[in-house]
């Protein structure tokens, strides 16, 4: 084992407070009365192709907010509440949806795609989402989340797949301290098989859940459940990616790139259409130049940072989540980054698996055992041997930043797993069953009319308001630029883009 205490003596002073995390928040758009907002993209909000901070995810119904990279977490949550401000003045009367399980939803193919003008890097997007749409049908696509982005300074590609490798023994913890959907809307799943039980007529759930969207309603595909993916190296990881980018899947070469009409139905007949289809709690990642690959950029240039993919909207915080949360995430990761980290097996990747379906699903269950290595234990006892070990750093960051919001961000969730009434999860099943008469859209439809009253009784000084429109206007003339500077047709565009060469540096 890692003398922690140890491994946090070899960071210095400076470098800890290099660490940096930023914010991707994604929402849809919903009416007041709670059904999705069918309605496009707000042109006063910028173009979705270009705006820095303001985009669409899949559908033109869900905005994604993206902060910067802050080295105060403060910082960041105020970046956020200042776009979704921003954000939210620009959607008359409709509002941003607070759970990350959707609204009530129209027939799949009424959902409308993500659109970003006519270019051929923003036809490319909208083929891809048409290709999501297809291979997993679009109501899976419109689950939103937070995205957490995290760095150290002076890190290694190795030392970030340690960490990668240690965060997914562990996320467990993440999706019962944090997951805040046991509950969804029956529109989501309409036509399909489900073990969700009945709250009421419109509403669907599960009794112990913590996260339906991490769970097998959410962000998976059996396609996907094919690729054990290793992250024990960054070449490893690189290989399995490559291999699932060029290797035709028969189910999606029935669907074809192209349909009887010639119009494009996805940009490939591979497993992946590209990279940004693997769908992980955590992904290794580095800023792309333009035109580069992902993949390209992380064999050329090594990992920049890590995106965690599995937190849920918290309905209860006006932004999706806390200063306190993003402190327990920082202490989490770096604990992951320092701890010794063993290489993974095929069957530790399935067992992992395993561990997230019943968290996901049963989290809230007592007594529930989960799989380590090759023995069962209690998800209470082997999370209170987590949150033991996570003490030291977070001393180490109370220190460094001379305050006690590490350590208090700790506290709490000693006291939510011991507590798991006072969890979000349940905390939502509370909420609905006792003062939503059963209704999940009743619930997260009051919430998010209360967030958007917030947010408008929380003023913008006239200096940003002008940034903001100088940053839409911006982003107009940079998406004109770049349809005005292509020089390929739309198929040509993409052979080359999709090419296996532009895979390796």
């Amino acid at each position: 084992m890692t003398d922690i205490s140890k491994a946090l003596d070899g960071l210095t002073t400076q470098r800890l407070q290099g660490m940096r995390r930023g914010v991707e928040k994604e929402s849809l758009r919903a009416l007041p009365g709670g059904g999705v907002a069918l309605t496009p993209h707000p042109d006063s909000l910028g173009s979705a192709l270009t705006h820095p901070h303001i985009t669409t995810d899949f559908s033109e119904s869900q905005v994604e907010l993206i902060t910067s990279a802050h080295k105060g977490v403060q910082a960041c949550v105020d970046e956020l509440h200042t776009i979704q401000n921003v954000t939210t003045r620009a959607l008359g009367d409709e509002m941003l949806w607070a759970s990350s399980m959707p609204c009530g939803l129209p027939a799949d193919d009424a959902i409308p795609l993500g659109y970003y003008g006519t270019s051929n890097v923003g036809r490319s997007k909208s083929v891809y989402r048409m290709g999501l749409g297809y291979r997993y049908g679009r109501r899976m696509q419109t689950i939103s989340g937070i995205h957490y982005n995290w760095s150290l300074p002076d890190v290694s590609s190795e030392a970030y797949f340690g960490l990668i490798r240690n965060f997914r023994r562990q996320a467990f913890l993440l999706l019962y301290l944090f997951g805040a959907s046991p509950a969804v809307c029956s529109t989501f799943v309409a036509g399909r098989q489900h073990q969700l039980q009945s709250l009421n007529a419109h509403t669907m759930y599960l009794p112990h859940a913590t996260s339906l969207r991490m769970g097998r309603l959410g962000y998976q595909s059996e396609a996907q459940a094919s690729l054990a993916v290793s992250y024990n190296s960054l070449e490893g990881y690189g290989n399995s990616l490559q291999d699932a980018l060029t290797r035709p899947y028969p189910p999606y070469e029935a669907i074809g790139v192209r349909g009887p009409d010639g119009d494009y139905r996805q940009l490939a007949t591979s497993l992946l259409q590209i990279e940004n289809e693997f769908y992980g709690t955590i992904r290794p990642k580095r800023v792309i130049h333009p035109g580069e690959r992902p993949l390209h950029a992380l064999r050329a240039r090594g990992v920049e940072y890590v995106e965690v993919r599995l937190m849920d909207l918290d309905p209860f915080e006006v932004v999706g989540i806390s200063a306190q949360t993003m402190r327990f995430l920082d202490v989490f990761l770096l604990h992951c980054l320092l701890d010794d980290s063993p290489p993974d097996t095929p069957q530790e990747i399935a067992a992992l698996g395993d561990n997230q379906q019943r968290v996901a699903e049963r989290g809230r269950e007592p007594g529930l055992l989960l799989q380590r290595g090759a023995v069962q234990v209690s998800l209470t006892d082997w999370g209170g041997e987590i949150l033991s070990a996570l003490r030291p750093v977070a001393l180490r960051l109370d220190a460094v930043h001379q305050c006690a919001d590490y350590s208090a961000a700790l506290d709490a969730a000693v006291h939510a797993l011991r507590h798991p009434g006072t969890l979000p999860s349940a905390r939502v099943l509370a909420a609905v069953q006792t003062t939503f008469n059963g209704s999940f859209v009743g619930f997260v439809r009051s919430q998010s009319a209360q967030i958007k009253q917030a947010m408008l009784a929380a003023p913008l000084t006239p200096a940003v308001q002008a940034h903001f429109e100088q940053l839409a206007l911006q982003s107009w003339d940079a998406q004109r630029q770049i349809e005005a500077a292509d020089g390929l047709p739309f198929d040509q565009y993409l052979q080359t883009y999709l090419s296996p060469e532009r895979l390796v540096p």
